[in-house]
Order: C-alpha cells, then structure tokens, then sequence
C-alpha cells in the first residue's frame, strides 16, 4: 500500500513536471533552443496565481487562467525582445541570452518584491483525504492531476487539430519550407512560446499549491528537472515531455519513499547523465546524423 501511495505522489509530482518540460521541448523542436528562462516563467505564473488569489480573492481556476495568460504574455516579449534578434546568432550566444534572462527574471523579481517566501493559503482548493482500497489519497492530488491531464490533452488537440498546429509542426520539419508554403515562421514561434509558457505557468500555480512555500528563485531546480524529462523523453518530442515528467515524478517519490530523500533532486541528474550516454536520443528519440 505505501508503494501505491507513493505512485500516486509521484504521478502527482510528475505531472508538474511534465508541464514545464512541454514548454522546453516545444521551442526545441522549433528553433533548437534551450530556453533556461522556462523555469523562471514558471515562477512567475507561481507567482501571479497567489498575488490572484491573496490579493484579488479569487478561486483557483480564474488564479490558473490569469496566470497562464500572463505567463503566455511573458513567454512571446522574452521571445520578441531577447531571441528573435540572435535568430541567426551562433547557438552558444542564444544559450548565453538564455542564461541572461534567466537572471534578470530572478533578480528583478527580487528588487521588485524582496527575497522572502510566501505561501499559499490552504484554502485554494479542498483539501479532503480520499480511501481507495486502503490507500488514503489528498483530494488537491487528484485536481492537480487532472487538470494537468486536461492541459495536456488540450496541448495535443492543439498540435495536431489546428491551424497554428499545423504550422508549428511545419516549421519544426523545415522552417524554410514553411517560409515559402506561406506560414509566417516568426508568429509560429511566437505562439510556441506563448503556449510553452502558459503552461509553465499553470504548473507554477498547481506547484504552489501542492508545495504552498514559493520565492522567486524557486524556478531554478524544478526547471532543472523538467529539462531532464525533456531530455529522458525525447527533447523536441511532445508526448515524450509528458512520460518524461511523469517517470522522474515516480522516480523522485519511490526513491524519498525508500528513505533516501536528501538523493531526491540528485538522482534526476544521475538519470541525465546515463540517458546522454546510454541513448542521447531520449526514450522516443531517434539517432540522427547531424552536419556541424
């Protein structure tokens, strides 16, 4: 029964993951950036969501929607301000840019509101303790889940259902190509941010809620880890990102289960490292040739 119990946690946890990673892997598959700014998106939405619900009293799905909006909002300046002029830049000056944003999101969000940690009220969602055949489950796990689920879901409807779906799997093949069919590649990326950033977004509010505690360097170890879920699924692969996050949630949980918790955040980076040498590609990867 406690290995369920710590599935369950960890699906939970994974799930949080596997949102943020979607974003890293959506601007891969498109422009082959590594934007490390993510995790500081996700931040940021953390933010918004309880400054909604403090500040403005409302519930934990309008504190979701304007998170997501304003992280989508973040997602297309960072893109428009900081990427879109080193389009055609070495790829070690966009990582670099990566970097800098990364920075000036945490610091700026420390000389705007201070260092200290806040927490999110426990009354955002129910907190009810479910029994299933003998395994006692948190009610927010169960919401948490399922509206990651519902996001993901709506992400792949998305992809493969519309226009600017379409468009973003053609310029992921071959943005010239793209370029000359008629879809106008920058609007394509930029809407791949605002969507990759909205749903960091989204995650940054489950996540406080789930963790309560959020400050504004909070962004750093959880975007770690959903770029090693990224990178455990297949970086530029969609459904790869979500059983990436989902596998590295299961993993953090069985093994803070076992007893080794203070192993937690290291073991994501023991996994980085045996999926770069034992199959760089990811788990639904492919090995392709690539000339330099």
């Amino acid at each position: 029964m406690e290995l369920i119990q710590q599935l369950v946690n960890g699906i939970s946890l994974g799930s949080i993951y596997a949102l943020i990673a979607l974003g890293y892997t959506m601007v891969y598959g498109i422009v082959r950036l590594i934007n490390f700014a993510h995790g500081d998106v996700f931040m940021i939405g953390s933010f918004v969501g309880f400054y909604a619900v403090t500040s403005f009293h409302v519930g934990f799905f309008p504190a979701l929607l304007l998170a997501m909006v304003s992280c989508a909002i973040l997602g297309v300046c960072i893109e428009r301000i900081a990427y879109k002029p080193l389009r055609n830049a070495t790829r070690i000056a966009v990582l670099i840019t990566a970097i800098g944003v990364s920075l000036l999101i945490e610091y700026g969000t420390i000389y705007l509101r201070g260092a200290q940690p806040e927490a999110y009220p426990s009354t955002v969602l129910p907190d009810k303790k479910i029994e299933v055949l003998g395994v006692t489950v948190n009610s927010q796990s169960l919401l948490i889940l399922g509206v990651s689920i519902v996001l993901m879901i709506l992400l792949q409807f998305i992809v493969h259902k519309t226009k600017i779906g379409k468009a973003m799997r053609a310029v992921s093949h071959d943005a010239e190509a793209a370029r000359l069919m008629g879809i106008n590649v920058d609007n394509t990326i930029s809407a791949t941010f605002a969507i990759g950033s909205a749903l960091a977004g989204a995650a940054g509010v489950i996540f406080g809620i789930y963790y309560t505690k959020i400050d504004p360097l909070m962004g750093i170890i959880p975007g770690l880890k959903a770029f090693v879920a990224a990178v455990l699924g297949g970086i530029g692969i969609i459904p790869g990102a979500m059983v990436g996050g989902l596998m590295l949630g299961v993993i953090e949980s069985l093994v803070s289960g076992l007893g080794y918790s203070l192993w937690r955040d290291g073991v994501a980076f023991i996994i980085l490292i045996l999926i770069l040498i034992f199959r760089p590609a990811g788990l639904f990867g492919k090995n392709v040739r690539e000339k330099v």
